[in-house]
């Protein structure tokens, strides 16, 4: 693409929620730039208050092609976006294609441009758990290896990508959820309500999510995750997504549902970072959270045995603890704050999405 080319043809990729955040401050940039944007939405999350809420809460524009896929085995899911996708690519002609994170709408986006060589990029490149058992480590892999264009957040993930012989076209910018959670912060100061509605103090409750394949779909782990959450010494807010909610009925957990745990629908964006900003400490399995987490400085203890966000566990403002009940509940009774860090320099505020949009101009 040439710079400020106002026929360039961007397509955008996103599934599931911490996609959509990452689209709206790009999007808006790629707009006002000139770019024409086509978005696709796969419907990798398929709940109302997994997509379309969020679609309307943070006024991202209605998606031009919503795949519907839903559910499905890994395999059956991506097979099945990788044959919509491709379809579009040939329809559309698209001088760029746009991947963010690492879902199967990342890897079936990554797989169809790269068949049909058309340029691609990745938004958050050179992020690693180094742990393969974890199906988003492997889709991050090959995103990476398939990508034009690498728009890593950190320097760990720049040294993570040369290490694997990927230098060519690797910009560090900055962590793009950085500069939404920013923005949407102050939004959500004005318009969320969560905290009323669910009659809560702030910093006198837990926030607790679940969702990773390797906690839901293992008995012992959601069981104990599940044990150890219940018998806090707090209210824990457990917005429970759907996957989790179907492993709790499938395995008969929901007796488990009591005690300390206050679980409630998934809730939007802006709700989300109300209680994420008002909450005591966050126990999660979700790497946006712990970036939220660390970044509005409120300690986090993750739900898996490693982290892809190394930097919140060095600044000493989150424990990883896996699905061990004792460890669970010690890193929940010994909670304390981290080091002070400069985020707004660390994380290059509000320049993010600017970064990216004059690479993309300036590629050929």
């Amino acid at each position: 693409m040439k710079k400020n080319n106002k026929s360039a043809k961007i397509i955008s990729i996103v599934g599931a929620r911490p996609q959509f955040i990452k689209l709206v401050p790009l999007s808006k940039e790629l707009r006002k730039n000139g770019f024409k944007e086509i978005i696709v939405h796969t419907g990798q999350h398929y709940d109302d208050n997994m997509s379309e809420l969020f679609f309307k809460e943070l006024e991202i524009p209605e998606p031009d092609y919503n795949l519907g896929i839903g559910s499905g085995s890994h395999g059956e899911q991506t097979g099945k976006m990788l044959i919509a996708i491709e379809d579009i690519l040939l329809k559309e002609n698209p001088d760029l294609v746009i991947i963010y994170g690492d879902t199967n709408s990342t890897l079936a986006g990554a797989l169809a441009s790269s068949k049909l060589h058309i340029p691609l990029a990745h938004i958050e490149a050179g992020l690693r758990s180094f742990n393969k058992n974890m199906p988003e480590e492997i889709n991050r892999i090959v995103a990476d290896h398939l990508s034009d264009l690498l728009f890593a957040p950190t320097e760990t993930a720049v040294e993570n990508l040369k290490r694997e012989g990927i230098e060519k076209g690797v910009y560090l910018v900055g962590d793009i959820m950085f500069d939404a959670l920013m923005h949407f912060s102050k939004i959500g100061e004005k318009k969320s309500k969560i905290i009323e509605i669910l009659n809560l103090k702030p910093k006198e409750y837990y926030l607790a999510t679940i969702h990773r394949a390797e906690n839901t779909d293992n008995y012992e782990r959601l069981k104990n995750i599940l044990e150890a959450l219940s018998n806090l010494d707090k209210p824990v807010v457990f917005p429970v997504h759907p996957r989790t909610r179907n492993k709790i009925l499938e395995y008969k957990l929901d007796s488990l549902l009591k005690g300390s745990l206050v679980t409630v629908e998934p809730v939007g964006y802006l709700d989300m970072i109300s209680l994420e900003k008002n909450a005591y400490a966050i126990l999660t399995d979700s790497g946006g959270v712990q970036k939220e987490a660390f970044w509005l400085k409120v300690p986090c203890i993750t739900l898996r045995a490693e982290t892809e966000w190394v930097e919140t566990v060095r600044y000493g403002w989150n424990r990883l603890v896996g699905a061990d009940k004792e460890k669970i509940l010690d890193a929940a009774l010994n909670i304390k704050p981290g080091e002070n860090v400069d985020f707004m320099n660390e994380y290059a505020a509000g320049k993010i999405c600017e970064r990216v949009g004059e690479i993309l101009g300036g590629s050929k």
